[in-house]
């Protein structure tokens, strides 16, 4: 087949190929010669994407190598945000045992401290009106420590005037240490009040801060909130250090909700609770007697409390579930992001079945996470169909985090009803075991029930087709909202 040997700048040769010298083209053109363009400009199409890809592919600046790493970095992180949880079982109880028996409160408590405290004295403090000066003034009033950890501290009016009650404590020597979440405060404090902080002589560190080459510790925040002063006096519960936690719920910019005031051995399992973050975010170690002080007798209320560890079998739904299956008369339930699993569904429809009187209160439509609710709102018909009731608050957002079962067992703290609270967050909270103050917390609930309206199963069978889309589209990450 005769051959034809190709050099030089040619008519219809791509010049890629004719001013390269090195360039040898042998082209067949015996039988098809109008086939040679072509194939030069094939030719030509390879030579120039080699040449990109050996050449160009990594001629990237600074910045776009850093986007290109970040993005693979999240997809492949995205799966240890999501998936890393504490084990959770689900708890089919049949109602074995009453609130009253002695083997209550052991069962209820076995994945946390089954052994009471004794000795306490717990007030339920009412409203920001209430709660933000009470502690305020235990700062005020401090000698020697002051360890505070909460989830939610903003650069407003109320937050500032606790960084500055925090920085007038440090300045008069006093040990103090601030411990934040990463998450939620980060974003709404400013650096200048961190700062300001830290120049008066406070510890300051973050839980899990968003900076951290641990993108696994993304998701899994602190959702605890500890106040102990001098290791003698605390205050827990689960509101935020912002105005919209202040006042007395008397509009939709102040929210309602509720704080612990603990005096009694109680508190030193506060100033662990407190101790446990502390070491792992700081590595010091807390002692001494400024830290743990002997603590006598001030009442006599018996609790303890349930705080929820990462890697461990969830303590909350076992407290939660032990109660719902011994409930003889009454099950009371306050709670904001109110997202039940289907076995609480179960035990909350056997124990009303029996004649229980079961009772959820929930935000109306003032709700700062209304995905939430969607996500929830689902499990309201099998809630109603079997004799669960349910009521919204109507004057503004609820916070309140409780439990009252047979006016006997009592729990309140930071902890939601819902998969995060349950699996992911660390939470707090304290448990009583006592029938005068399940009366206050009674007291409590049939207050705000006055200013709530019945949610009915008529309601819930009426809701529109875009309600029910959202709530199907939401349910699948109810843990993540």
């Amino acid at each position: 087949m005769p051959m034809l040997r190709l050099k030089g700048n040619l008519v219809g040769i791509p010049r890629t190929f004719a001013r390269d010298d090195e360039t040898r083209i042998f082209l067949v053109v015996a039988n098809r010669p109008h086939r040679a363009r072509d194939l030069f400009q094939e030719m030509a199409r390879r030579r120039r994407s080699d040449h990109w890809l050996n050449t160009h592919w990594w001629i990237l600046t600074l910045g776009e190598w850093i986007g290109l790493v970040l993005a693979l970095g999240a997809i492949v992180s995205l799966p240890c945000i999501l998936l890393i949880r504490r084990h959770t079982l689900e708890y089919h109880l049949e109602h074995t045992f009453a609130v009253s028996d002695p083997e209550f409160l052991g069962s209820a408590l076995a994945m946390s401290d089954p052994v009471p405290i004794e000795g306490n004295a717990i007030e339920v403090l009412q409203n920001g009106d209430e709660y933000f000066p009470a502690m305020l003034d235990a700062i005020r009033a401090a000698k020697k420590t002051v360890n505070f950890e909460a989830y939610i501290v903003y650069s407003d009016e109320i937050g500032r005037a606790f960084c500055e009650a925090l920085s007038e404590r440090a300045r008069a020597d006093l040990e103090v240490r601030v411990l934040l979440d990463g998450v939620g405060s980060s974003w709404s404090l400013n650096n200048s009040d961190v700062q300001m902080m830290k120049r008066a002589g406070c510890k300051f560190t973050y839980y899990h801060p968003t900076h951290s080459l641990r993108v696994d510790r993304t998701n899994r925040r602190s959702h605890r909130r500890v106040l102990v002063v001098d290791g003698r006096i605390a205050f827990t519960g689960g509101v935020g250090f912002a105005k919209r936690w202040g006042g007395h719920a008397q509009d939709k910019e102040h929210w309602r909700d509720v704080q612990l005031r603990v005096r009694g051995p109680l508190v030193a399992k506060l100033q662990s609770a407190f101790q446990q973050h502390w070491a792992k975010t700081s590595g010091e170690e807390l002692g001494g007697a400024d830290q743990f002080p002997g603590l006598t007798a001030a009442g006599n209320l018996k609790a303890q409390i349930v705080s929820s560890h990462s890697f461990s079998i969830a303590p909350v739904p076992l407290v939660q579930a032990v109660a719902f299956a011994a409930a003889s008369r009454r099950i009371w339930i306050t709670n904001a992001y109110c997202t039940p699993t289907p076995d609480q569904v179960e035990l909350l429809t056997k124990a009303a079945r029996r004649g229980v009187d079961v009772r959820i209160m929930v935000p109306g439509e003032n709700n700062d996470q209304p995905l939430t609710k969607s996500a929830g709102r689902g499990a309201y018909g099998k809630l109603l169909e079997g004799g669960v009731r349910i009521f919204e608050y109507q004057p503004t957002m609820i916070h309140i985090k409780s439990i009252v079962t047979d006016t006997l067992f009592s729990m309140i703290g930071s902890s939601n009803l819902d998969p995060r609270s349950a699996e992911i967050n660390e939470e707090l909270d304290v448990v009583v075991y006592d029938r005068d103050f399940g009366r206050q917390m009674e007291e409590t609930f049939t207050q705000d029930l006055r200013q709530s309206r019945e949610y009915t199963l008529e309601q819930f069978r009426r809701r529109s087709l875009w309600e029910r889309t959202v709530e199907w589209l939401a349910y699948p990450f109810r843990s993540q909202l």
